[in-house]
């Protein structure tokens, strides 16, 4: 579908499955290649994630853990605050993580959960991206291992990513339509 309406909103195609797929494989590679020594865990911060992890952890080969947390930081189009609300699970002690995230815009949420993640004497972090908006950025971050798409400041739906909740189901991405 080239336009899909969802909520209120119209959004236009943006970035396709077969796009998706294809880096997402090339991510997983790298990913192997990375840390084909260690067995690293990785924590998928829910719920956008849950689509691109699933795809990218069958594209890694090698031996690897999951687990996740889960995070709030929107309502709706707009940013609010960062809650906690589902913790790791597992022992991280030691441990080589791999973040794995379906959006990074401001930085704020990936932040909130590395320093927490750092509390737990993790040995080392490394982020693992869908999306990354550079434009959005308020914070610097020297830890990102993959980035599967640079977008600028578009509202994107699909593929995990939604609005107001909705659109999560989508196999594509679309980007908000201009307003007509």
């Amino acid at each position: 579908m080239k336009q899909v309406i969802v909520g209120d909103l119209t959004f236009d195609l943006f970035i396709s499955a077969n796009q998706i797929k294809e880096r997402t494989t090339e991510m997983g590679q790298k990913i192997s290649e990375t840390y084909g020594d260690k067995k690293p865990v990785f924590i998928g911060v829910l719920n956008g994630c849950f689509m691109f992890m699933a795809d990218l952890i069958r594209e890694v080969d090698i031996p690897c853990e999951l687990s996740f947390v889960k995070l709030s930081s929107y309502q709706g189009t707009a940013y609010g605050q960062i809650n906690e609300l589902l913790g790791v699970g597992i022992d991280l002690t030691g441990r080589d993580v791999i973040l794995v995230e379906d959006v990074i815009d401001s930085g704020n949420s990936l932040k909130y959960t590395i320093e927490a993640l750092e509390k737990l004497k993790v040995k080392s972090i490394a982020v693992c991206a869908l999306l990354l908006k550079p434009s959005c950025l308020l914070h610097t971050f020297d830890n990102i291992l993959a980035v599967g798409f640079e977008i600028e400041k578009e509202f994107v739906v699909g593929y995990g990513l939604d609005y107001d909740g909705l659109g999560r189901n989508l196999a594509d991405i679309y980007q908000c339509a201009p307003e007509q």
